[in-house]
């Protein structure tokens, strides 16, 4: 029970089909009513796919959790209709410090420049998004949220998937299409399918505690290494909603994890860094080891993982559930126009190829970042030691620091999807790259880029769009919306054609998940039907 937050309890329900005794045919099923297993019911359902949610619990998860959402994420969540929520109750930070003992060593900026609507990060206890995302699928046709059903065994074929599935009312059969597993990183469903991960175990300890309590600390990131408070370990401090801060404590391989976790083993942890007149209590205290590791494949038959069923990193540098988010923002436009005939199986496929490329770019980094906040070695811990005294005064050692580098979106730049480009672009908008904001004017009414993307695939020109362009347009494959910089929208600033280096006549072919497919200096109907199927895992046309 904590004294900050009311945990909610979604009623269980027996179904129509579970009374009846008699499975109907369902698109998707979701396993786990987590963050990502509600964004991808959100997605989905937006895009015109219906879905059932299942989950063995009933309530929003225990604690803090995940608790640093970043930029993209939140875009996401914007697209989706739930940000506004988030900001109003997250606390909104892009600077992070950090000390060495009891100096700073150096800050960094995660947004330095202007012109961009969401911000870097905020900080939100899981348990607060999950009730948003809960309430936001309740409001949402073609969402079914089923409460107190656990997955108990899976069989399937090339047509589809057989899920048995336990309820306080006894168990029943469900039939669907596809399984999306969001069930965390002890996924039954991943263990029904005889799947498993590949990577490593880091043999250390980490102890979290949210504090409640009122504190003089700026809302910043503030990581320290060998603190004085905390000798020969490393503490980092985070402030929440609701006067909450979380403070994960490093403990060691040794530590008892039982024993750590008792008030009597943290309270003077808290004291000896706050000071011992500080008041506050403990809201929530778990202690974990972390890990690096993927599954080999995210697809196994009809059966899709996403999240920590496929894949584990550290917390440092909160690439847990952004990658999440990621993962069902990339899968639920792929999935939508499979189910609905308009994009081969293979298209799927791509959601393998390339967030298996993100989970391996997240692990290298997580990888990394654990090795130096965790030295395994004393050669190891002189050269980290060495790097955060030079950083104080020496620029160049300061991009060596690594207290966890923060969560960015992984560009596909190998992605089956993508186009090459044919001619000469400057910037970072490669084919592949999520889309960055920019602010533009509808009319006389300020907006953002990324609010006039939508859902589908839309074709991004500078300039004047022949007719005959549009014609040909509405001969593709699937519907490509033109949107016109200078005719539907006003680059009024000029920050869009900065970041996308918009000559005129430039154009971009955007994915629905708001990605790069293909750019070219002018608009060519050959040239954009064939980036288009290329998009779709379709075959060249002869």
């Amino acid at each position: 029970m904590l004294s900050t937050y009311t945990y909610p309890e979604y009623a269980y329900q027996a179904s129509a089909e579970q009374r009846s005794g008699r499975p109907q045919p369902h698109a998707v099923v979701i396993v786990g009513a987590g963050p990502i297993g509600l964004t991808a019911a959100l997605d989905l359902a937006s895009r015109g796919l219906s879905c059932v949610v299942i989950d063995d619990n009933n309530t929003v998860s225990l604690g803090s959790r995940g608790l640093c959402y970043a930029k993209r994420p939140l875009e996401i969540f914007d697209r989706l209709g739930v940000v506004e929520p988030m900001l109003a109750k997250g606390v909104r930070w892009q600077v992070g410090k950090v000390f060495f003992r009891d100096e700073l060593t150096y800050q960094f900026d995660l947004l330095p420049e202007q012109h961009h609507k969401l911000p870097a990060m905020i900080n939100l206890q899981q348990y607060y998004l999950e009730q948003y995302l809960v309430e936001a699928c309740q409001r949402t046709p073609g969402i079914d949220l089923r409460w107190k059903h656990r997955l108990v065994g899976l069989e399937q074929d090339d047509e589809g998937v057989r899920l048995d599935v336990e309820t306080p009312d006894g168990r029943f059969t469900m039939q669907a299409a596809w399984v999306l597993a969001c069930d965390g990183a002890s996924s039954d469903t991943r263990r029904l399918v005889g799947a498993d991960f590949t990577g490593q175990f880091f043999q250390d300890r980490f102890l979290i505690a949210d504090v409640a309590m009122k504190a003089e600390f700026p809302t910043e990131r503030w990581f320290w290494f060998d603190p004085p408070f905390h000798g020969g370990q490393s503490v980092l401090l985070h402030k929440q909603a609701d006067n909450c801060w979380r403070i994960d404590f490093q403990l060691g391989w040794d530590a008892d994890p039982v024993e750590e976790k008792k008030p009597e083993r943290v309270i003077p942890r808290i004291q000896a860094m706050l000071g011992s007149d500080a008041r506050f209590d403990l809201e929530w205290v778990s202690v974990y080891q972390f890990a690096c590791r993927r599954m080999e494949r995210f697809r196994v038959g009809r059966v899709i993982f996403a999240g920590d069923s496929a894949h584990q990193v550290s917390p440092f540098g909160a690439r847990g559930a952004n990658t999440g988010i990621q993962d069902v923002d990339n899968l639920a436009w792929k999935l939508a126009l499979v189910h609905q005939g308009n994009a081969p199986v293979a298209l799927v496929d791509s959601y393998d190829a390339e967030r298996t490329m993100a989970a391996d770019d997240n692990l290298r980094h997580s990888t990394r970042s654990t090795d130096f906040i965790t030295p395994k070695s004393r050669g190891s811990r002189l050269y980290r030691d060495a790097v955060l005294e030079l950083a104080k005064t020496e620029p160049f050692a300061r991009p060596l620091v690594n207290s966890g580098r923060l969560s960015t979106p992984t560009p596909y730049a190998a992605s089956p999807l993508n186009t090459p480009d044919r001619e000469a672009f400057a910037g970072a908008m490669r084919p592949g790259t999520a889309c960055v904001d920019a602010p533009l004017l509808a009319g006389a009414r300020p907006g953002w880029l990324l609010d006039h993307l939508g859902h589908g695939f839309t074709l991004l020109c500078f300039g004047e769009l022949p007719a005959q362009a549009v014609a040909a347009l509405h001969g593709a494959a699937v519907p490509i919306r033109p949107l016109v910089i200078g005719q539907d929208l006003h680059d009024h600033l000029g920050v869009l054609a900065q970041r996308y280096d918009a000559q005129p006549g430039t154009c971009y072919l955007i994915r629905p998940d708001q990605h790069v497919a293909a750019r070219w200096r002018s608009f060519d109907a050959p040239a954009v039907n064939a980036a288009l199927r290329r998009a779709l895992a379709l075959p060249a046309e002869n």
